[in-house]
């Protein structure tokens, strides 16, 4: 761990904190003020336009489009998982006080399924070429980050209560969210309950839930549904190791921080699986190893260059964006299991976006592209993934120093 790295990690905590964790987002102009006024709100795309328009723009125009700022649920996981490695990496009450004052804020931003289970959403509408999800419609990426932070709390602080909301979030899993392919060993879940989509990332990190509430409660049924989940992913794994964002036509692209969760959240399910082994499990770990191996040798080779240089797509040095950069030093940390190595290419990244993508006031921008850089400190999106993979590569450095 350098000594910029925990300096960078620090600042940026001061930083978000002095703003309550609340800010701007890539994708909440349709909580524009103004949008909301207009009767195009109504049209699917003017919605797309729009949001499009203020995600693209060098300029800030949220202030202009009177875009509150805000706090994001799965923000505000991502920041309670950063508070709950810098306890374990250094317990003491002051860490212990803010990790749980983001779980308790986690918990009230809470919702209730159609079958009454623990979820969450996003705090804006959504529009996507698939369909529309207005603002609160239960997702299962912050639902999967914020149960993930309650396991964690779970352990670290010997607490119950946190593990009830995480094994909630498995019943909106199994009862909310449609099987969109299902077969005796394999299965994948949508990305809503208002859709049928096939997205990979999203229905792997409903497998990484169920495998972590699983580890916790010897429930042998929820484990094999996640090794049902990771069947199906692995089963759609490209050739030379990758995988596309989804299943259909318009789903094609490959891009480095949805790999990431792929990888981030097979790497859980097999850890799981070898806490619980039987011959089944073996061989379902030999064959999720191996699909680990691919699309992680894929990954490092192809969306990074020697000098920590996160790439976007991997046949374009352009944009470099933050939101990469943080899933990557996170998913790395998680992996300093499977390669040693992986430990020195998070560093690696770490270093380079503090040297090409941090304010000296001590956050990230979005994005550097080829001619400008997009300066907006987007709260969700750049600074909680930021501070997530610096401060789980802090502690898990740490630990790797002391053994």
């Amino acid at each position: 761990m350098t000594t910029d790295i925990e300096t960078a990690r620090r600042t940026l905590w001061e930083w978000c904190r002095a703003r309550d964790f609340s800010g701007y987002d890539p994708f909440d102009a349709l909580n524009s003020r103004l949008f909301q006024a207009l009767p195009l709100k109504h049209s699917r795309i003017a919605r797309l336009a729009w949001t499009q328009t203020l995600k693209r723009s060098p300029l800030n125009l949220r202030p202009l489009a009177l875009v509150p700022s805000e706090r994001n649920p799965k923000g505000t996981a991502l920041f309670a998982l950063a508070a709950l490695a810098d306890f374990r990496r250094l317990p003491n009450a002051t860490a212990e006080a803010d990790a749980r004052s983001l779980l308790k804020d986690l918990g009230k931003a809470q919702l209730a399924s159609a079958t009454g289970a623990s979820c969450w959403g996003y705090n804006f509408d959504w529009q996507g070429r698939a369909f529309f999800a207005p603002r609160g419609t239960p997702t299962i990426v912050p639902t999967a980050f914020a149960a993930r932070a309650f396991c964690e709390a779970s352990v670290v602080f010997s607490d119950d209560n946190y593990l009830q909301t995480a094994r909630s979030a498995c019943d909106f899993i199994r009862r909310d969210l449609n099987r969109t392919e299902e077969t005796a060993g394999q299965v994948c879940f949508s990305y809503s309950p208002l859709d049928r989509t096939r997205i990979f990332n999203a229905s792997l990190l409903a497998g990484e839930t169920l495998a972590a509430v699983a580890a916790l409660t010897q429930e042998i049924e929820l484990l094999d549904l996640a090794m049902r989940a990771a069947r199906f992913v692995m089963q759609h794994q490209r050739d030379d190791g990758s995988w596309a964002y989804g299943a259909d036509d318009y789903q094609l692209w490959a891009d480095n921080f949805h790999t990431a969760f792929v990888l981030g959240s097979l790497s859980r399910i097999i850890r799981t699986c070898r806490t619980q082994q039987s011959e089944s499990k073996s061989e379902f770990i030999e064959q999720a190893e191996v699909s680990l191996r691919r699309g992680y040798e894929f990954w490092c080779e192809r969306f990074f260059l020697a000098n920590g240089w996160p790439k976007y797509y991997a046949d374009r040095l352009y944009p470099v964006d933050a939101h990469a950069a943080g899933a990557a030093i996170a998913t790395l940390a998680d992996l300093q299991w499977f390669d040693p190595g992986a430990l020195d290419l998070a560093e690696r990244i770490a270093d380079w976006i503090i040297a090409n993508l941090r304010d000296r006031r001590g956050f990230f921008y979005y994005q550097r592209r080829r001619f400008h850089t997009v300066r907006t400190p987007y709260m969700r999106w750049s600074q909680a993934w930021m501070l997530y993979g610096l401060s789980h590569l802090t502690e898990v450095q740490t630990h790797a120093n002391l053994d």
